[in-house]
This record gives structure tokens, sequence and C-alpha cells, in this order.
């Protein structure tokens, strides 16, 4: 009996096509309706610029065309009917090679293959509650056929034993039904009236058929096709492509016989199906169709009574009922590869990995969690921040911005609630909250190239690696202070670091001895664990009884009981490996006093061995309360070559490092009250840089034609920049960017060193210590010269006292601080 369709083609004209069978296939480029009654029809075309489709099918009577595309790794749909092909959406994203597709046409499932991850999944028809069916003895799964009447599944299976096999579409009642005479087999199809198994073998050039259990095998087409891919049925003609003919092919499905081609000229064909309601029966209601079978997530079709089993999406527990499936996963292990994030749930046996959709991750390093908000933290080592999002990666958040350079360790303090890392870069250890703000560098001396860091919250110290030249695994409290070395001895690359809070030991994989230790808290007990096949360790991380690491030359992920030293993989061949972290997803252990009030503390908390210490963010002091942060208004500035420290007038705090990069040797200091920027200049370097006072937005000013800057000032009003030039013999002058350069005084210098400004008044004074030294004066257009002081040593640190106008100075020679009035 005919039927008729009216298909809007892309490019707008209307094409009637009557009649059946009508075939939908896949073409890479596009997806094509043919209606082959018609000798002479032309392809229609459904869906049009498309990568890769390779895989096809459809859900008749909900109008939904899927389609699988292997260039895009993804599952697509397009809604279908008499106006046409509505716009592709992707319904299954992060696949890598999607060979196979069918849909349950019942149960309103989505079931495919993945010949590379080795997989058969599920998913609802909108690609939501995907679960893994089968992952264990899969090698190469291609075609996939449905049966849902009867609850089965059929898959073909190309690897180094290539055969065919069935299963409960449930997963339950697997078995091989066909492994003999087989080798390439590409095309599968159902033939349900019949109850017969139809496949096409492209490597022995046949069609066979079987029942549907495997048996009673018999042949339909042998050794006269030249390679065929995907077959399909309608009613008493057998249908497949042909990749070397570009053509789709037809024949009795009984005999073989009457073989022509029905279609040719196909560009590159791939999958095919029959579009015709009748390859889509229903003859009883699906036992999911009312209330989902009474299932909270999952319904899958099964061979057996009651024929459906309530199912969790992919990491989830099913619970003792049978029927709800718990809220999510409740341990997990997060992975962080350079361009991705991933995680995998640890409740379940299949350990697959799903991709968090989080966008623009470039070079991720470290990955750490927050088990009470369920934030997952992560470094990124190109665009040199650290960022969080949640768990299914929605509010995604850039955390820390500026002044990192290679941050390679992540911790979170989840009582706290604060977040430390260490900078291979910039060598320092800092810590700010979990939201990025109040941010303090605790330990910015005697690091080389710290790398992995650990927290004890509870008993507040942290741990961390550091594979210098001197490798060595530290600790201190945490804020910073005590530090001891717990390793120093017998280690390489130790990389990987990890805690265990219940036994009191540390864990810790270094990449160059190729080794996995365990020593005491106490500094006792070290022993080797694992020695064998650790080329490369890299992520660290320990849940429960396993350990957990990335290894970067297996390119696999692993574990070990930390008692029995029993080892399993758990994903093998994913290339791009970088920091791991194992964790219970809701659940956190511990308090001290920082979990209440934040400790009293009016920034930043850091729970010590000793109590709560109350710490102040870059640029702020404690005052004597011990809880208080306030911006000093009073301050000393000093260098000391390698950095520059601050020291409050106010609240008599020790020195504390500004937090800066690549100073090598700094000499003369400045500072712009009206714009908080430090301004100093480097002799090693060659530079005049300047910074905020928190560190952040560095620059060099000047960077050519210095030669040793021994003296520099800033002019506050004039918003200019002076400097002496012991090498060059030069006063020079520039706007405080550095633009607009230019000499002032250059005739009878020798050897200029100190500078000082007076604004207010317009003049400049600086000492010179070559054959005469001397303090001179000029204008601050370098006018008006004269020798104020002529019978001094080597005078430094110039400075005026503006209120009592004086000059003062140290001598060098006399080793005495001396003054002069200014006239």
């Amino acid at each position: 009996m005919g039927i008729c369709f009216r298909i809007l083609l892309l490019f707008g004209s209307c094409w009637i096509i009557s009649g059946e069978p009508l075939l939908l296939y896949a073409n890479r480029r596009d997806l094509r309706i043919v209606d082959v009654a018609h000798e002479k029809a032309n392809a229609t075309v459904v869906v049009g610029g498309l990568e890769d489709a390779a895989a096809v099918d459809y859900v008749y009577s909900q109008g939904l065309i899927y389609w699988s595309d292997v260039s895009e790794e993804a599952i697509k749909r397009t809604f279908f009917n008499q106006s046409g092909a509505s716009t592709a959406q992707t319904v299954v994203p992060g696949l890598a090679a999607p060979d196979g597709l069918a849909c349950d046409w019942l149960g309103k499932k989505l079931y495919w293959t993945d010949s590379d991850t080795n997989r058969i999944e599920v998913a609802e028809l909108d690609g939501s509650l995907r679960k893994v069916v089968f992952w264990q003895e899969l090698d190469q799964p291609r075609a996939i056929a449905l049966d849902p009447e009867r609850g089965f599944m059929y898959w073909t299976d190309w690897g180094e034993v290539p055969k065919i096999e069935r299963a409960g579409m449930d997963g339950t009642n697997r078995s091989m039904i066909i492994n003999k005479d087989i080798h390439w087999p590409n095309g599968l199809t159902v033939d349900y009236g019949q109850q017969k198994l139809y496949w096409a073998d492209a490597k022995h050039n046949f069609i066979h058929r079987s029942n549907l259990d495997g048996s009673s095998r018999e042949v339909v087409v042998k050794g006269e096709l030249p390679h065929p891919f995907a077959l399909t049925l309608y009613e008493e003609t057998l249908f497949w492509t042909d990749w070397n003919t570009h053509s789709i092919h037809s024949c009795r499905k009984q005999t073989g016989r009457e073989q022509r081609i029905v279609h040719s000229h196909i560009f590159s064909p791939m999958d095919l199906h029959v579009f015709s309601p009748k390859r889509q029966p229903v003859s009883r209601s699906s036992p999911c169709s009312q209330n989902n079978g009474g299932c909270s997530h999952l319904c899958l079709l099964s061979p057996t009574r009651p024929f459906y089993r309530c199912a969790c999406p992919t990491g989830v527990q099913l619970l003792e009922d049978e029927k709800t499936c718990r809220d999510g996963a409740t341990q997990m292990l997060l992975l962080a590869r350079r361009t991705d994030l991933r995680q995998i749930s640890l409740d379940t046996p299949d350990f697959t990995d799903i991709i968090l959709q989080v966008d623009d991750i470039r070079h991720a390093i470290a990955i750490d969690y927050d088990p009470v908000e369920g934030y997952v933290y992560w470094t990124d080592d190109d665009v040199k921040a650290i960022r969080r999002s949640l768990l299914d990666g929605s509010d995604a958040q850039f955390v820390v911005t500026s002044q990192v350079n290679h941050p390679d360790g992540i911790a979170v303090d989840w009582i706290a609630r604060n977040l430390y890392w260490t900078d291979t870069g910039t060598d320092r250890i800092e810590v700010t909250r979990l939201n990025g703000t109040m941010r303090k560098i605790l330990i910015s001396e005697d690091l080389d190239e710290p790398r992995a860091i650990v927290l004890d919250p509870v008993a507040g110290y942290m741990y961390w690696t550091d594979w210098g030249e001197v490798p060595k695994i530290e600790r201190a409290d945490l804020d910073g202070m005590e530090r001891v070395v717990m390793v120093n001895t017998s280690l390489g690359w130790p990389n990987g670091l990890a805690l265990d809070y219940d036994e009191r030991k540390i864990y810790w994989g270094d990449a160059k001895t190729d080794k996995i230790e365990v020593l005491n808290m106490n500094g006792t007990g070290r022993r080797v664990l694992v020695e064998d096949k650790l080329p490369h360790i890299f992520g660290f991380s320990l849940l429960g009884d396993y350990i957990y690491w990335t290894d970067w030359q297996r390119r696999s992920i692993e574990r070990v009981h930390k008692h029995t030293a029993d080892r399993e993989f758990i994903i093998d061949q994913l290339p791009d490996l970088m920091g791991l972290k194992a964790t219970h997803v809701n659940e956190a252990f511990g308090t001290n006093r920082c979990a209440e009030n934040n400790g009293g503390c009016s920034h930043l908390c850091l729970h010590t061995p000793q109590g709560v210490h109350c710490g102040c963010p870059n640029g702020l002091e404690l005052i004597s309360d011990l809880q208080t942060c306030i911006v000093p208004e009073a301050f000393l500035l000093f260098s000391r070559h390698t950095d520059i420290r601050r020291i409050s007038l106010e609240t008599n705090n020790n020195n504390v490092a500004i937090p800066l990069t690549g100073v090598k040797e700094a000499s003369a200091l400045d500072f712009d009250v009206t714009d908080n920027r430090i301004y100093w200049t480097d002799i090693t370097l060659k530079t005049i840089s300047r910074a905020f006072m928190n560190g952040s937005a560095l620059e060099h000013v000047v960077q050519f034609g210095l030669d040793y800057p021994e003296g520099m000032a800033v002019d506050w009003l004039g918003k200019n920049l002076y400097w002496a030039d012991t090498g060059t013999n030069r006063i020079e002058v520039a706007k405080l960017d550095g633009q607009h350069r230019q000499v002032l005084v250059w005739k009878d210098l020798d050897s200029p060193r100190a500078l000082a400004l007076d604004p207010a008044e317009g003049y400049m004074y600086w000492t010179e210590w070559g054959g005469k030294p001397k303090i001179d004066r000029a204008a601050m257009d370098g006018t008006g010269r004269i020798t104020l002081v002529s019978d001094v040593g080597r005078a430094n640190g110039l400075t005026i006292d503006y209120a009592e106008r004086r000059l003062y100075w140290a001598d060098l020679d006399t080793t005495l601080i001396e003054s002069s009035n200014m006239l």
C-alpha cells in the first residue's frame, strides 16, 4: 500500500515522494531519503552540510532522525515531518568513534557503539541519563541492531576475535552467537517477522543469516559483494550499501536472487534503514510506557520477566528497591587532561570517564575538589590562572588570574575555606579564600621547583614536594611557618603526594626513581610500596584503601591497594594525563576553630597546630588584636637584591615580601603614593620596573640604554621618573610609563649614584662617587646646576626632610649618617 511524503529540501524546493520502501541513508556529508520503487528516483537531502555522518536511525512515531558524526565525535538528531527537517541538535557529545547507532522505538531509548572506547551505551532519546551497558570484552564494536519487542540487542565486533553478540537491552543475558567464518562484520539487521538475523562481511564478501540465537546459519549472498557495509530489510527485500560500487543494492532476502542496483552514484554510502512504520512494529505496549516502569531514571527493556529493568546513569548506583537511583556518585576520580577535565565514578565497576562541559581549557595541570560546595578547582599553565566550576561544568569562574606562572600544585582547605597552590615559575606557595580574594604569599624562600601540595587542615599542616636541585618533601604549618624537611634522600622527581589521614601516613610517587613510597607522618618507617612498571608518575591521590596515579608514558590511570599492593587499571591509553583527585563527592570530615566565624579573623583564618593564626592579604597588616587586618598608612620599603619587602611602621609586623617575579638585583626604590605603585631599578637586568603594591601589573618601563642604574626617584607631581646611571654617567627623565625619555645631565658627571627630588620646589639632588665625591643640585629640567656639598665620601641613600628643609645621606666611608640644609 502506498504512502505519501512531502519533503522540504534545504534549498527550498518541494519534492513529492510516494510509494514504499523509502530508504534513509548516511552519505558522510549529508543524510538522504530515496524512493527505490522508482528506478530513476533522485535522493532527497534531509540534512546537509555534515562532517562525517556514519550511522543513522530514526523513531518514526516521533518524527526523529538520529545520526552519528565521527568527525564531530557526537550523536545528533533532527525532527523530520511533512514540512522538512529542523535544525540539527547534538544529543550525545564527547564520543570517540560512534560507529553504530540504534533507536529503541518501543522503550524510547538510544543505543550506540564506540569502537575507540570499546563501549556500548544507552541514553534517553534526548541524550540524557547516559549509561554504559557494556565495557568489558569488547574490541572495536561496530554495527548494532535492536529487537525491542523481545528485549534483545545485537552487535558486531571487529576486533582480534571477530564475532556477533547479543544481550538483553538491559545488559543481561549476554552471549556470543557467531564467532566462526567471520572477519569484518559490518552490517546487521533483524527480520522481526521471521525472527532472523542478517549480517554482511566485507572481508569474506558475503551476506549470511541465522536464527536470533545464532543457530541455523545460512548463506544469502556468497562471494559476490565487493565491499558491503550496512544492511536493512523491507518485507521480502534485503538492501545494502557497498563502498566499492558507491551504490545501494537489493536482493530477495530468502534466496539472494534478483540482485540489482537500486540507487547509484552515492558519494560515500554508509548506514541505511528502510524509513517506514512497518520496520518499527508495536504489537504490545512497552512496560516502560506507564510511569516509566516505576523507575526513577532509566527504564530498559529486558528479555526476561517483568521484561524491563530499572537502571541508573553511568557511575550512579541503584538502591536496594531496584527502582531508585542515588542522587549521584558518592566517590569520584577527577582527572585533569591538557585540554579537558573528566570525572570517573568509583561507585560502579565500569570506570567510565565523562568530560566536564567547561570551555577554553588550554593546559590543565593540577586539580582538587571542595566536597562542601561541590566545586572543582584546577590550574591552567597556558592561560596562567586558577579556575573552578561545578561538577556539571556550570558556574565556571576564574579564581586567580595575576602573578600565576607555572601553577603545578593545588589544594583545598575545606574547613577554613582557603585555597593553596605551588608555583614553579614564581617559586612560591600562596593562599587565598576559595573565591580568589585575600591572596597571601606564605613561602617564597628556599623553594626551587615546588610541585605537589596536600593539606591536613585538622592537624594544621601542609606538605609539598620540591624536585629542584635538592629534591625534598617538606612540611609547614598552614600559615607557612615552622618548616620541616621530611624527606631529602633518594628522591628524583617527587611529582605526586597524598596523605592517609586515618593511618597518619604520607605517600608519594617519584617519576625519576619510578617508585611509590610511604612514610609515617612523624618521619619514621619509610618504605617502598610499588617499584615495578612506573615509568613516569605525575598525578597522585589517595581515597580509602587505594592510591591512584596518572602515568605519562603508559597513558594510563592505575590504582594500588595500600595494604595488599594489588594493582588494576582504571583507564588505559588515554593521552595527555595530568593531575587527578580521588574524593568523596558530598562528604567532608574534621573541624577546627576556623570552621566557626572564620576563627574570629577579619580576613584569612589559617589553622596551625598552635591554634588559629589570622593572616592578612598582601598589602594589609595585622594590628595588635591579632585578628584584624588594616591598610597601613606608613610602611618601610627595602630591597634585598632578589626581592622587595615591606614593614609596617604602625604595627611593627615582621617584614613581608612584595609578590614580584623575576627580581634579580633590585637597587634603587621609590613609591608613587597617588598610584600605589612601587618603582625599582635592577642592575643585573639593567631595567627600571614598576608594579602595584600587591605585586600585580608588573612591567619594565625602561629596558634599553641602561648600564648601572643606581639612583632613581619618582616625581609625584609631574608624573615623571628620574634616574642616575653610574655606568653611562647620565641623569635621565621619562614619563612614569617610560615614554618620552630625555637626558638631562651628562657633562662633568662622574659616577652619579643616589638621587632625590623636591618636586614642590622644582629641584633634584644627586651624589657622585668619582674622583671628587660630592652632592650636587639642579633644577628638575637639568639647568642651574651647583655643588651643594663638596667634602663628602661615598654618599649614598640620599633623602629629603621636606618639613625641616634638610638633606640626609649615609656616608659609606665614614659610616656616618649626615645632613645639611638644602640651600
